[in-house]
């Protein structure tokens, strides 16, 4: 029989249970995320930040250096994988390799901010902050990542298909 068609028994007539996985996700109205730049998702404990042949190319044309250079210097190899290197920071934590902080003037004050120094080319992984699966995978995740990020839950209202998309990218996001 065939999903969703209605099974007679005893006279009465049952629906009979669809796909139970098409049931749409907790996001599925959509989230709000605006990035601040804050510098908060590139810093912390020690992490990863995967880096593809094709980021490692514009990476190095963005930074007017060679490939190998580019590798060499802001790169370490995990078990066969490309990822940018890491800086422990003064509070301890570890900071991507482009994160850098910067004096910035605010109502006659100069104030510390931490910046991506490379945020044009930044690789995927970057780019589709806070969509991943771990953050995606229950809203308890998702409220979790908010306390360390200011854009979470503000800004721009991103639809369940534009969520997906970012969460599955495998190159920039247009």
């Amino acid at each position: 029989m065939e999903r969703g068609a209605i099974r007679y028994t005893r006279g009465m007539k049952l629906p009979v249970v669809s796909d139970i996985t098409s049931e749409q996700p907790w996001y599925a109205d959509g989230l709000s995320f605006s990035c601040t730049q804050c510098g908060n998702c590139c810093t912390g404990a020690p992490g990863f930040v995967w880096v593809s042949d094709v980021e490692v190319d514009r990476f190095a044309a963005h930074l007017k250096i060679d490939r190998m250079a580019f590798l060499k210097t802001y790169c370490r190899l995990i078990q066969g994988r490309v990822s940018l290197k890491e800086k422990l920071s003064l509070k301890g934590e570890y900071d991507c390799v482009f994160l850098n902080e910067i004096d910035i003037v605010q109502n006659g004050q100069t104030k510390k901010k931490r910046v991506c120094t490379v945020y044009e080319v930044r690789p995927l992984q970057c780019r589709t902050w806070p969509f991943w699966d771990g953050l995606l995978a229950s809203p308890k995740a998702w409220d979790h990542a908010t306390t360390g990020c200011p854009g979470m839950n503000k800004g721009k209202k991103y639809t369940i298909a534009q969520i997906e998309a970012l969460r599955d990218a495998e190159d920039w996001p247009t």
